[in-house]
């Protein structure tokens, strides 16, 4: 069974913790990075951690999780979750088990940014959760990449 989670992340989450602490909060990036990779280590899952402000970057990570084996793909958009065609291809290409995580609830936020191009993709979606979304996210994943007892 493949081990390997990539957990991405899009534009202006480098700025989590200073960023509209009041929609996002405290926590920074760094410190979320810290929180998924102990969630992977109760898994026994490694986790792939990135983030960009670049669409093709994105994209490039997504088409290397496919290329080496990832088990799967927690990825927060960001702001590409309403606009990114090219996200999506690569989601769709990846073909891993794709959940979606966004810190605030988009549905209780700007009309524009309750449209996903992702969650059509995603075998889950979580939001409104705060940063733990991402915990909840690779336990999610790992319950998913279990293999069925029955």
């Amino acid at each position: 069974m493949a081990t390997t989670v990539y957990v991405l992340n899009g534009p202006n989450l480098n700025l989590l913790g200073t960023r509209e602490p009041e929609v996002y909060g405290h926590t920074t990036l760094k410190d979320v990075e810290a929180m998924c990779r102990d969630a992977g280590k109760r898994h026994e899952l490694e986790i792939v951690f990135h983030q960009s402000n670049h669409e093709g970057a994105l994209v490039d990570w997504i088409q290397e999780a496919r290329a080496k084996g990832a088990a799967g793909i927690v990825i927060n958009p960001a702001a590409y979750t309403h606009t990114s065609i090219a996200i999506l291809d690569a989601l769709l290409a990846a073909n891993v088990p794709i959940v979606e995580v966004h810190i605030s609830n988009i549905h209780a936020r700007d009309p524009f940014r309750r449209h996903s191009y992702v969650s059509p993709v995603a075998k889950a979606i979580i939001c409104g959760f705060g940063v733990n979304g991402y915990v909840l996210a690779i336990d999610g994943l790992a319950a998913m990449l279990k293999p069925s007892k029955g």
